[in-house]
Order: structure tokens, then C-alpha cells, then sequence
């Protein structure tokens, strides 16, 4: 079974807030909510362990810390996290350091395409801020992951929603792929990032009321990776994390990249 080290798909909420007096405001609360719960439990009910983590912890790492983590972990999750988080470091900001040292960081984006290509596990999976994302945000196809990717990122805003959602459809691949899940039991999917699919690239779901891709599996090196292209959890996947199959599908999903999965 794998060990996974899932980033993303948590958000801190604030307020409400309250107008007191013309001078006064204050705010009421503040909760910390993991929208990954689904996800992370849907993989450990298939027997493998997973660490989710925010992605203002990854953002904060020291470094040495991913190089351990990468060692460490069979596959490796992003889930609606902007390439910032691998191009920026907290201490590019600490002014005390300015002028002190030459500040320069491991680039954790070429640490995770090197332990891809070593044999590594990576799934990239959709949201606002994943691929181009919401007004170019994700920013994805502007670092050295359009490089390695089964899909190519759009020049524009990626986003398409829809209230009335949107549907699965195996292809044959995917029909292989995903014998014994009833696709056609899924639950409407309220949005995704649109991609282009590569040519060398192995297309196994697309959206019927569209035809844009879902899943798409790549191979980088001895490593593969996979590019689901809606979100895992709310709010675009708000209706499949109670679908009856969302454990099987998402494990199965994960199964494809596994150190040393078969053909």
C-alpha cells in the first residue's frame, strides 16, 4: 500500500463579521476546515496512509524538509494550490535577511519532477487555483511542470462551471481502467479546469456534455502522473464526495500511479 503526502483543499474561515457602533467592528469567529477529509479518508479506506496537509504548511517548509518528505512518500498530491507555493519562500520576505546572504531556495518544483522521474507517484487534481485557474492564478503552465504534464495548460482562465454540472464518460481506456465502477452513477460534476490532452498521453475520462478530458494519465521517467481535472472535494465535487463509488474511483485513480503499478 502506498504512503501519500496530499497538499491542498483546506480553508480558514472568518466571521461573521459585526458592525457594533460607527466605531467598532469585530469579527465572531474563526474555523479551520480541511476539505480534504473526504479525499484523504476515501484513500485510507483502500488501505493506504495519507497525510494531508494546508498549503500554507507545504509554503512554509525549511529547507530539506521536501527532500525528506519526497523520500519518504510513494506519491504526491496537489490539489488546488498555485505554482507560488513552489516559487516563492517565506524568507525571500524577511527583510533582516536582506543584504546578509544570497538568498536562494531549493526549486521544489524541479525536486518533484526529479522524484517522478526517479519512479515517484504524482496526481495533480483541479480547483480555482490548480492548472491556469481562476484569472490565471494556478499559473501551473508557467513553471517547469508544462514540461512534464499529460495535459497543456490554457493561455486564459481555465474555469468552466455550470449549476447543472457536468457528467463522466469513460473512454475505452478508461472503460479497462475502471472496470466495476459505474460511471454512470456519478453524481453531477459542478466545474473543471480545461486542458488540452497530449499526444502521448493516455485519455481516460472525458465529460459527455463536453467532451473536454477528466482523467489523464502520463508517464515521466520510471514515475507516472495523473491529471484530474475537477475537484476531489467541494465545491465542485460537493455531490461525488457522497457518490457510492468516490472511495473505489479515487483509489483506483491512485492505484495508476503507485510505484510500480502495471501497464
Amino acid at each position: 500500500m502506498a504512503k501519500v503526502y496530499y497538499v491542498g483543499d483546506w480553508a480558514v474561515l472568518t466571521g461573521p463579521w459585526f458592525a457594533e457602533s460607527p466605531f467598532q467592528n469585530a469579527m465572531k469567529g474563526v474555523e479551520i476546515f480541511n476539505y480534504g477529509t473526504w479525499l484523504k479518508e476515501a484513500l485510507e479506506a483502500g488501505g493506504h496512509t495519507v497525510a494531508s496537509v494546508p498549503s500554507w504548511d507545504f509554503y512554509k517548509l525549511p529547507p530539506g524538509a521536501y527532500e525528506r518528505i519526497l523520500a519518504d512518500h510513494d506519491v504526491i498530491v496537489f490539489s488546488d494550490v498555485e505554482g507560488k507555493l513552489f516559487q516563492l519562500a517565506p524568507h525571500f520576505f524577511d527583510r533582516e535577511k536582506f543584504g546578509r546572504a544570497v538568498l536562494t531556495f531549493p526549486d521544489r518544483m524541479r525536486l518533484t519532477i526529479e522524484a517522478v522521474r526517479a519512479g515517484k507517484g504524482l496526481m495533480l487534481l483541479g480547483g480555482w487555483y490548480s492548472f491556469t485557474g481562476e484569472q490565471g492564478k494556478g499559473g501551473w503552465g508557467r513553471t517547469l511542470l508544462k514540461d512534464v504534464m499529460p495535459v497543456t495548460c490554457l493561455d486564459h482562465e481555465d474555469l468552466v462551471e455550470s449549476t447543472e454540472g457536468y457528467h463522466p464518460r469513460a473512454t475505452a481506456a478508461g472503460t479497462r481502467r475502471f472496470a466495476g465502477i459505474d460511471l454512470d452513477s456519478c453524481p453531477p460534476i459542478l466545474g473543471y479546469n480545461q486542458v488540452r490532452v497530449k499526444p502521448t498521453a493516455e485519455r481516460l475520462i472525458d465529460l459527455a456534455e463536453t467532451g473536454d478530458p477528466l482523467l489523464v494519465l502520463g508517464r515521466e521517467g520510471a514515475g507516472r502522473i495523473l491529471c484530474y481535472t475537477s475537484d476531489p472535494a467541494p465545491h465542485w465535487g460537493c455531490n461525488i464526495v457522497f457518490w457510492e463509488h468516490y472511495a473505489r474511483f479515487f483509489s483506483r485513480a491512485l492505484e495508476l500511479v503507485v510505484p510500480g503499478a502495471g501497464t
